[in-house]
């Protein structure tokens, strides 16, 4: 018996608005004139203009934003280092170690790592007299966390390459750097924009890291926000979580619409190919996905 359609159109419903309601309301209620956020008193941009001459919540965005640049660039490289190591290299010492190191952060409390990295600061500070906390300590410790996540990501994409393309790069003369530049890296630049964005976004989005390893005058935005909840609700909170989503929305929408021009791209090269080689490309849909996949 064939279920109606409705059934899941409802679902897909349910679904959306439990997790999108919340950012709405959110988004909806940074434009409330009212100073009580519970209730609606008109529309209003002056809470806006208020968060632009708030300095602290200017230098927790502008903390946020240099230590998830710097934490998503660094996870990427080393994350990448790590996955090919894992993957392209049967055996080798300390590979047991290093794949043991690489998933504990994935399933240990971000409290117990904030302490245990606390602790560490604090000794060696007491020793050499460095670091202090701040930009450094938290760009550490969102780091630590953020590369298990960058390497599980390449680390799948790189299982699924074809290693005959590698090989084929060899066989032309290539050296193993040479392949790795011209070869693995393309292939794999989809799982590094990700792996990129995941932990750009798990930097910007850490509280508790934050919190253990901050000083004065160096805290996060997240640590500003929660600081200021604790404290009652205020208007100005509504601002800064609506810009934070503006930026996600942005930044996920550029990144769709790159991956979909490199997409493009790549099926009008794979057509040309055809062409010149007296083949005439499929034309309908189901020709054009074929012609994709093959471009990849």
């Amino acid at each position: 018996m064939k279920r109606p359609a409705i059934l899941p159109l409802t679902w897909m419903i349910v679904v959306y608005v439990f997790l999108y309601l919340p950012i709405v309301v959110l988004v909806v209620y940074s434009f409330n004139d009212s100073r009580m956020v519970t209730i609606w008193g008109g529309w209003t941009f002056k809470w806006y203009g208020a968060v632009l001459h708030d300095t602290e919540v200017i230098n927790g965005l502008v903390l946020s934003l240099k230590v998830a640049l710097a934490t998503a660039t660094t996870s990427v490289l080393l994350g990448t280092l790590a996955a090919f190591a894992l993957v392209r290299y049967r055996r080798f010492h300390g590979k047991s170690l290093l794949n043991f190191m690489i998933n504990i952060p994935l399933v240990m409390p971000t409290v117990v790592i904030a302490l245990a990295l606390l602790m560490f600061f604090v000794t060696v500070q007491k020793a050499i007299g460095f670091p202090q906390k701040g930009f450094f300590t938290i760009f550490i410790g969102h780091t630590v966390m953020a590369i298990s996540y960058a390497a599980v990501v390449i680390q799948s994409r790189l299982k699924e390459m074809d290693k005959s393309i590698e090989e084929a790069g060899m066989d032309l003369g290539a050296r193993p750097f040479q392949v790795f530049m011209l070869v693995t890296l393309p292939s794999i630049s989809q799982a590094l924009v990700s792996a990129w964005l995941l932990a750009f976004s798990l930097s910007l989005d850490e509280v508790v890291i934050s919190a253990f390893l901050s000083g004065p005058g160096s805290t996060t935005l997240p640590v500003v926000i929660f600081s200021r909840a604790r404290l009652g609700l205020n208007p100005t909170i509504n601002v800064v979580g609506a810009i934070t989503v503006y930026l996600v929305v942005i930044a996920v929408a550029a990144s769709s619409l790159l991956i979909a021009r490199r997409e493009r791209q790549r099926a009008r090269q794979a057509a040309l190919a055809l062409r010149l080689d007296g083949v005439e490309p499929p034309t309908h849909e189901f020709g054009v996905g074929l012609i994709t996949a093959e471009g990849r």
